[in-house]
């Protein structure tokens, strides 16, 4: 089961930029990438870097404290596709941009 939460509007988000929201108790980065919107965890798995601060080219960051690359359509370290950092869905409703979190399931 998951769960739609409202980010912004996505004229918030121009082309080519990328920026960071608090949702659903989690900072997200959200990529505008040709009028396509896209949303990861905005956290660096690897030391914790702001992703949407970081060096845009394309569909891939660059983390700006040590360089490591995300595919930011669904979060894959470039260099090492076994390592991700959380891609969400992004829906656009109304011209707003929502974001797909999944339920935690019950063990």
């Amino acid at each position: 089961m998951s769960r739609l939460f409202k980010v912004c509007s996505k004229e918030e988000v121009p082309a080519g930029t990328a920026y960071s929201y608090q949702v659903n108790n989690v900072v997200v980065a959200v990529f505008n990438i040709e009028g396509q919107y896209y949303a990861i965890n905005d956290a660096c798995p690897h030391a914790g870097a702001s992703l949407s601060a970081g060096y845009l080219d394309g569909c891939v960051v660059s983390c700006p404290l040590h360089a490591w690359r995300f595919d930011v359509r669904d979060g894959t370290w470039v260099d090492n596709p076994c390592i991700a950092t959380d891609a969400y869905p992004v829906t656009i409703q109304d011209g707003d941009l929502f974001i797909e979190f999944k339920e935690p399931q019950p063990e």
